[in-house]
């Protein structure tokens, strides 16, 4: 933060414009329209494939909190991953209160990457989790087609596996399920069916 700025506060994100997300690190402000359609895709399929199977569908192994962009709280910081899972153990009554963010740090956070916010995903926000006690990290590129897991080390984040294509895969913490990555990655345009 340069000389005679003031420290970002949440204010500034109330006052963003209508569908801007904002989050404050290390306090200064970061402000990105909504994500784009590649990007908007992968995160809903890795929602929908993740909470069926971990959150709320029948049949799976259960036991996760797994929440589109939550918005959390982490002493000063504010960030909101694209998507975030806490271990019901750990926190049974997550939703609980009706607050619109949670300062509670998640178990795994999960970064959509996009040309405009790789950089501080990769950088100050997984340093930031890490700091935090989250065990694990997703990466995804909708662009590149790749799937990057990272585990919680002691000094850093390590690098578990890097997945990519169309892979079927099984990726901590979620391994008890396969995931076919092919499903992340928007489809090709089709024609319309006939009348």
């Amino acid at each position: 933060m340069g000389w005679g700025k003031r420290p970002a506060t949440y204010e500034d994100i109330e006052a963003l414009p209508p569908g801007w997300v904002g989050e404050i690190i290390d306090d200064e402000l970061w402000a990105f329209p909504r994500p784009s359609r590649r990007n908007a895709w992968a995160a809903m399929v890795l929602g929908a494939k993740l909470g069926n199977a971990f959150s709320h569908g029948p049949g799976g192994p259960g036991g996760w909190w797994i929440l589109n962009e939550p918005e959390v709280h982490l002493g000063r910081q504010v960030l909101v991953p694209d998507r975030a899972g806490w271990r019901r153990q750990r926190a049974p009554g997550l939703l609980d209160r009706d607050d619109p963010f949670f300062d509670l740090a998640p178990d795994w956070v999960c970064e959509v990457l996009s040309p405009s916010t790789a950089a501080l995903d990769r950088g100050r926000k997984l340093a930031i989790y890490h700091q935090e006690g989250v065990g694990h990290a997703w990466l995804v590129d909708p662009r590149a087609h790749t799937l990057e897991v990272y585990g919680r080390g002691e000094k850093g984040w390590r690098l578990i596996a890097h997945h990519g294509g169309e892979e079927t895969v099984r990726a901590e913490p979620f391994d008890a399920e396969p995931l076919e990555l092919r499903l992340l990655w928007a489809p090709k345009s089709t024609p319309a069916p006939g009348p």
